[in-house]
């Protein structure tokens, strides 16, 4: 269960991470340009409350380029559920393609992990 505790920190991280690069072009439309990054920043306090506790203890587990390329493809993830969900716009096919490809990452980057633990 530990070693998915990194896993489950990223995804936590990638929710506030995602809102607080896009979430301010819905909530913040028209305000000023200072005002959304200092709410962008505080958000993002958060996304590295768990983001570095998720790399320490995933380092624990996984190599950097690992840690790396999983990071990526949870945030594609996060990021396909926060632009249908709270963005309401809709996926291209060429998100499918991207997020194969990061598949591929995937499987290249963790083909080799014993599995257990």
């Amino acid at each position: 269960m530990r070693r998915w505790l990194p896993m489950m920190l990223l995804v936590g991280s990638n929710v506030f991470m995602t809102y607080a690069w896009y979430g301010h072009l819905r909530d913040l439309k028209g305000q000023p340009l200072l005002l959304a990054i200092g709410a962008s920043w505080c958000v993002a306090f958060f996304e590295y409350c768990l983001q570095v506790p998720a790399n320490r203890i995933g380092h624990q587990y996984f190599s950097l380029g690992q840690l790396k390329v999983a990071q990526e493809v949870i945030t594609m993830c996060v990021f396909a559920v926060f632009c249908l969900v709270y963005m309401r716009e809709q996926l291209k096919l060429d998100f499918l393609w991207a997020s194969l490809c990061l598949a591929g990452a995937a499987y290249f980057m963790f083909r080799n992990v014993p599995t257990g633990g």
